[in-house]
C-alpha cells in the first residue's frame, strides 16, 4: 500500500519506517549520527571559508604581509580536505563512514595543533591556535563519543 507504514530494517534495527512500504528507506541512514554530522557541515563552513578567505590563518599566525602570504596554500589545502572529509560525515550512508570521517576529522585537528603551534614565537598566539585547534578536536570528539553511545541502544 502506497505511503504506508511497514516494519522494516532502518539503520541498525527493526522498526517501523515511512515509506518503505515504496522500497525507500530513509536517507542518510535514518539520520544517524545526529551530532557528528551537525559537526562536521560546521567543518564544511569553515572549509569554505579557508578556500574564500585563505589570509585569514596568516592574519592570525604572522605580523607582516610577506609571512602572512606563505600561509595562504596551507588555509586552501585544509579547506579542500575539510570539505572532502565533512561530505563524508554529512553525506556518509553508513554509520562506519561517519565514524571514519570524524577520526579524520579529529587527528587533522590534532595535526593542526602540532604544527602551527610550533609556527609561532609568540605565546599568546600560540595559545590561541592550540584553543581553536584543540577545541575543535573536543567538540568533534564528544559528538562522536555521545553519538557512538546512542547507536549501541
Amino acid at each position: 500500500m502506497a505511503g504506508s507504514i511497514t516494519r522494516t530494517r532502518c539503520g541498525r534495527s527493526t522498526r517501523l519506517c515511512p515509506g518503505a512500504a515504496l522500497g525507500r528507506l530513509p536517507s542518510l541512514g535514518g539520520m544517524t549520527y545526529r551530532l557528528s554530522r551537525l559537526m562536521s557541515a560546521a567543518t564544511a563552513s569553515y572549509g569554505v571559508y579557508a578556500l574564500a578567505q585563505p589570509r585569514h590563518l596568516g592574519s592570525a599566525l604572522a605580523e607582516s604581509r610577506k609571512e602572512q602570504a606563505r600561509y595562504d596554500v596551507l588555509a586552501r589545502t585544509y579547506g579542500a580536505r575539510d570539505l572532502a572529509t565533512s561530505a563524508l560525515g554529512v553525506l556518509g550512508r553508513s554509520e562506519r563512514t561517519v565514524r571514519a570521517a570524524m577520526l579524520l576529522r579529529i587527528a587533522g585537528d590534532l595535526s593542526d595543533a602540532a604544527i602551527l603551534s610550533r609556527e609561532t614565537s609568540d605565546p599568546a598566539v600560540r595559545q590561541k591556535v592550540l584553543a581553536v585547534t584543540l577545541g575543535w578536536a573536543s567538540l568533534n570528539a564528544l559528538a562522536l563519543l555521545v553519538d557512538s553511545r546512542r547507536a549501541k541502544r
